[in-house]
């Protein structure tokens, strides 16, 4: 089995298109990855091995926004599981791309644990904003319908934009990919999950917290619907 070194630099030239991704997942997210899906393929590990370690660290961080108090060190400690956990998301990809392609029962577990960590992270901001109310300024129960409201817009937005890309023709063998656009990259930056994970440095805020992701909750709102219009009229296009 090749090491580390030979297996980064065959990962380097194996990248999936960046069109679609924003600029977080594509110069910090794929490349940090990339290091992890390097030293899995050294060490031996399969992509689903991959897949459960990403879900590893995200459960984890998910579990201690609803169980403990929040705190700037809890806050830090969260943002950096979260972000760990993501890297190894895609690392799983790039370590099938790199053992010779995926199998479906890996695809599949991959985007069952992508819904379930979506799910349950806000499940466990609402928990948190009930079970301190002091801390985040919540007494009122209108602040519990702000997470909901943000887990409708980004599991709807995630199984769209899934189930888009499936019923998408695929482009011919051979077809040049497209090249990436720079503003479409910034522009996507508000609701990426990578940047999404930095709000949580802000728990030891409070009421900071509680703002900036409402804030990016609105965002996703507006962005769910402009994703629903642009998917409606490019299937809409498609041949039956």
């Amino acid at each position: 089995m090749a090491g580390f070194g030979t297996a980064l630099r065959e990962l380097r030239g194996a990248q999936k298109s960046a069109k679609g991704v924003s600029l977080y997942s594509r110069f910090v997210n794929r490349p940090a990855g990339r290091y992890l899906a390097a030293g899995s393929y050294a060490l031996g590990l399969t992509p689903n091995q991959v897949t459960l370690v990403s879900a590893a660290f995200s459960f984890a961080a998910v579990a201690a926004v609803a169980l403990a108090a929040p705190s700037w060190g809890l806050g830090t400690a969260v943002w950096a599981a979260l972000a760990v956990g993501f890297a190894f998301d895609s690392a799983d990809g790039q370590l099938a791309r790199l053992r010779g392609g995926g199998s479906a029962a890996g695809e599949w577990l991959d985007h069952v644990v992508d819904c379930a960590k979506l799910t349950a992270l806000h499940t466990c901001v609402l928990i948190a904003f009930y079970r301190f109310p002091e801390a985040y300024g919540t007494g009122g129960d209108g602040w519990l319908l702000v997470p909901l409201g943000f887990q409708f817009a980004s599991v709807v937005t995630f199984f769209g934009g899934l189930l888009t890309e499936k019923l998408k023709p695929k482009p011919a063998p051979g077809s040049p990919a497209a090249a990436p656009s720079t503003v479409r990259a910034v522009a996507l930056l508000p609701v990426d999950y990578g940047v999404f994970c930095l709000v949580f440095l802000l728990l030891g805020g409070g009421e900071l917290f509680r703002w900036a992701y409402a804030g990016l909750g609105a965002v996703a709102a507006l962005f769910l619907v402009a994703f629903l219009a642009k998917w409606f009229r490019e299937l809409s296009a498609v041949p039956r």
